[in-house]
């Protein structure tokens, strides 16, 4: 009997070991689950982020297929001090075994799985857990996961074949998530010790290591002193592996933990909003008018304008790789190279977030306490907010949902009308409070935004993209994405409409108010100010004071659908804009980007130059798979272009922007144009140096929400501060480029009056046109 039951122990044992060995060979050549072939395993780094480079070559950003800001950081470039706590805790026989660590392994089956001890320790090796993070989906149930540990363990056995000890040991901390979006070592060690992973010292090391066991559980934002005991276990580890003495051991797990931790994900970091609009850009489809909603028509013709004329647009769309598929900017590894420059991209949201969120946004919430529709204007009545409100709802994630989810209207309404915890976004950092879903989408309304762009006059480099406040709070993209009413920003193409047709800046036109005939109907344009009423003014002087009936009358001397035209020229696709008398005065929409495009045929001869964003594109094996060349048309003639000059340059130094010189004490030739439009809605200031073009928006994220005195609401106050400032930043960096002593490119004997003699009394506007 005693003989029998052991040949059956036997067999038991052939069995098993049979089935083991049929089971691994059937997982190696891929007939059971998957294992990954071993190309794939040469190049798993191919995975992770695409490369966003600044002009100076510093990383801006990563793009991911898990959109986790992933920099991979090679084995030379990671302190000691991590890949000794590294092994010392998570596998101290890491350079003995091939992969699976099987003394661990019995270890962990008899003591944890049979004795039920949780502190015995567990059996995967670094390698089994790079292999669990590459290739391994979440298990759902415990069945599914012990399912995955033999793939684990033969993608180990794999990845040991293919890979030094230390290409793995970088590849598992290049892939392991952190928490706080800090996926990789070097986001990692950036979010939570502002330093480079080669800097970080023994406790910084242990503490990010002891996150390997569980980052959610050690979390040491939320759980210091939990994470701290975590990180001790880690050094006492490391004492016991031989890395650190019993006495180095007692002196670091006596010190407190010390953070410099700032929150990080795809979100945050450097030019985020540039990021996310050259992510959609590059992964633009062919755009199809059935793919656009009927009230979006326009949106449909800017993107098809720029899919046809921009190799960058929709480039992942257009362009295939050697096996003939489309590059994906998520998976490919690509490196881009942009035309940002780091340090400018700094200035611009220091600038931005300064002066708006810094000085304007406290006057405006304390003009909003005094308001009973706040944060909208005086001038609504209560139905309207309502109805404003209640299409805010609409358009909200949480009432999409509900609807979908079957809920009733009355089931919707009610949600939005119950307090809930929330956290909520401040100036001082995010707070928890209680508040209606209703009073939290008028509690964001609240905060002003603004858009900034500056480029290059002569190449249309991008140097530096603001699309917003804060990227995480406010997607929205105030640049490219965001169109809104230019005012008075809308002048210069109008004086230079005119110019072509003959004007010239010491041409003179009435200062008076008159009413004009629009579709049939009386339109009587209204001035800020009445300043040298009733004189002939020059057309110089007009421009520099901003006058709407200058404007007017220049309008009215011109084919408006000859303005449509030359508008289209400067580079501006809406292809809403009516050609009316009242268009003269900006009531159209355009963007950021493409005001600041238009505004460097001024800069430039009369040469207009599209943004650019991307000098060139190299693929995962460093070969240059894209380089990218300036995009520019001829707008006005050179003659014209300096005409111009003398205009936009009276704006700063006798007109409207005359605070940058005052005030700011900005010093070189500057020109620039400020816009306001309709009751404070819409802020504006465009500015513009021999070697720079800048332009500012700011407003609410309605136009009802805005100043409702002229003082706060006008361009010159709430968007020209932040060109001076951003103008002052750059000229006191004597590393940039850019000299205020620099001069436009105008001829010395250049005449801008057109006549021999300066002296000779200018023509009147009527004599021009007439």
């Amino acid at each position: 009997m005693r003989k029998k039951f052991i040949h059956i122990l036997w067999l038991v044992l052939g069995l098993l070991v049979g089935t083991t060995t049929l089971l691994f060979f059937l997982i190696w050549f891929g007939v059971v689950g998957y294992s990954p072939d071993i190309e794939n395993l040469q190049n798993p780094i191919s995975k992770s982020a695409s490369l966003v480079y600044s002009e100076d070559g510093k990383v801006l950003g990563t793009y991911n297929a898990d959109k986790a800001n992933r920099i991979p950081v090679s084995f030379s470039k990671l302190s000691p001090h991590l890949v000794h706590a590294l092994v010392a805790t998570e596998d101290v026989r890491f350079y003995e075994h091939s992969g699976i660590d099987f003394i661990a392994l019995g270890r962990a089956i008899v003591k944890r799985g049979l004795l039920g001890h949780e502190s015995a320790g567990g059996g995967s090796t670094i390698t089994q857990q790079l292999a669990k993070q590459l290739y391994s989906a979440p298990a759902s149930s415990s069945v599914e996961r012990m399912l995955q540990k033999p793939i684990e363990w033969v993608t180990a056995i794999k990845l040991e074949r293919n890979f030094t000890k230390e290409e793995i040991i970088a590849l598992y901390l290049n892939y392991f998530d952190f928490l706080h979006g800090a996926v990789g070592i070097k986001t990692a060690a950036n979010t939570y010790f502002n330093k480079e992973p080669k800097d970080l010292t023994v406790n910084e090391a242990a503490l990010l290591i002891g996150l390997c066991k569980n980052p959610s559980l050690f979390n040491p934002v939320r759980y210091p002193e939990r994470c701290k005991e975590r990180r001790n276990v880690v050094l006492a580890q490391m004492v016991k592996a031989g890395y650190l003495s019993q006495a180095e051991g007692r002196e670091y797990g006596a010190q407190p933990i010390e953070l410099h931790f700032h929150r990080a994900d795809h979100k945050d970091g450097v030019a985020v909003y540039f990021r996310e609009y050259l992510r959609q850009y590059m992964m633009m489809e062919r755009p199809e008018r059935k793919n656009y909603p009927s009230w979006n028509y326009r949106q449909f013709v800017i993107d098809s304008i720029a899919f046809a004329t921009d190799p960058l647009c929709g480039w992942c769309k257009k362009n295939t790789k050697k096996d003939g598929t489309f590059y994906n900017i998520y998976t490919d590894g690509l490196k881009i190279h942009t035309t940002i420059d780091y340090k400018m991209q700094q200035y611009a949201e220091e600038s931005v977030y300064g002066h708006v969120a810094r000085y304007l946004q406290p006057i405006f919430n304390k003009e909003n306490k005094a308001k009973p529709n706040a944060p909208f204007t005086e001038d609504l009545t209560p139905a309207q907010v309502k109805q404003i409100m209640n299409r805010a709802v609409r358009q909200s994630e949480r009432y999409r949902v509900m609807q979908e989810s079957g809920c009733s209207a009355e089931e919707i309404e009610r949600s939005f009308r119950t307090p809930v915890d929330m956290t909520v976004f401040t100036y001082h950092g995010d707070i928890d409070t209680v508040m209606t879903p209703l009073d939290s989408i008028r509690y964001y309304k609240s905060f002003l935004r603004a858009g900034f762009l500056s480029m290059d006059a002569h190449n249309g480099h991008v140097k530096a993209y603001v699309g917003g406040i804060d990227f995480e709070h406010f997607q929205y993209d105030m640049v490219m994405g965001g169109r809104r009413q230019v005012g008075s920003t809308i002048k210069p193409f109008l004086y230079s409409l005119a110019m072509e047709n003959g004007a010239s800046p010491c041409d003179r036109a009435p200062n008076v108010q008159q009413t004009y005939m629009v579709g049939g109907k009386p339109w009587t344009p209204r001035n800020a100010n009445r300043r040298r009423y009733g004189q002939m003014v020059t057309l110089k002087w007009g421009l520099a004071q901003s006058n709407n009936w200058i404007s007017a009358y220049l309008m009215s001397r011109l084919n408006p659908r000859q303005f449509v035209n030359i508008l289209h020229k400067f580079g501006i696709n809406n292809p809403d804009i009516y050609p009316s008398m009242s268009l003269c005065l900006g009531p159209c929409e355009v963007s950021v980007g493409e005001m600041v495009s238009a505004y460097t045929t001024f800069a430039n001869n009369g040469i207009r130059i599209a943004p650019m964003f991307v000098t060139k594109i190299e693929d995962n094996e460093g070969n240059v798979v894209a380089e990218f060349q300036p995009r520019m048309n001829e707008v006005i003639s050179s003659a014209s272009a300096y005409k111009m000059l003398v205009e936009l340059m009276a704006v700063v130094d006798e007109g409207t922007a005359g605070r940058l010189r005052f005030r700011y004490h900005i010093p070189g030739e500057i020109g620039g144009k400020t816009g306001t439009t309709n009751r404070n809605s819409d802020a504006w200031f465009m500015g513009f140096t021999p070697q720079l073009v800048s332009g500012v928006w700011v407003g609410g994220e309605d136009r009802d929400i805005h100043f409702d005195n002229m003082r706060m609401g006008q361009g010159a106050t709430m968007a020209l501060p932040i060109w001076a400032y951003f103008m002052k930043k750059v000229y006191r960096d004597q590393s940039l480029p850019y000299d205020s002593t620099a001069v436009f490119d105008v001829p010395e004997d250049f005449n801008p009056c057109g006549h021999e003699d300066m002296t000779t009394e200018p023509n009147e506007i009527d004599e021009v046109y007439e």
